[in-house]
């Protein structure tokens, strides 16, 4: 199953978001297959004001799982967060 996820950060997070995220990044390294695409979401400034991450897992209790252990998530970095499930296309070029 796929899932798009947008995590918005909450008010003021921008230099809590910069401290926890390199354990973010470890993080989705370790995902590995599991992570289709993913990024920071920007302001109109350029500043990063949350995340959207393409991800696929077997099912939504193991995506609720990793949601668990996300780091954002554990340091209340995200302060709010939107799943569907997505059809992923990839087109060739």
């Amino acid at each position: 199953m796929q899932f798009i996820v947008k995590a918005y950060d909450g008010e003021g997070m921008l230099e809590r978001r910069l401290a926890v995220r390199p354990r973010h990044l470890e993080g989705m390294a370790k995902l590995g297959a599991h992570v289709i695409c993913a990024g920071g979401l920007l302001d109109e400034e350029g500043k990063m004001k949350g995340s959207a991450l393409i991800l696929d897992f077997p099912s939504r209790e193991e995506l609720d799982a990793y949601l668990a252990e996300e780091p954002y998530v554990q340091e209340h970095v995200w302060d709010r967060i939107e799943v569907d499930r997505m059809n992923v296309v990839t087109p060739k070029i």
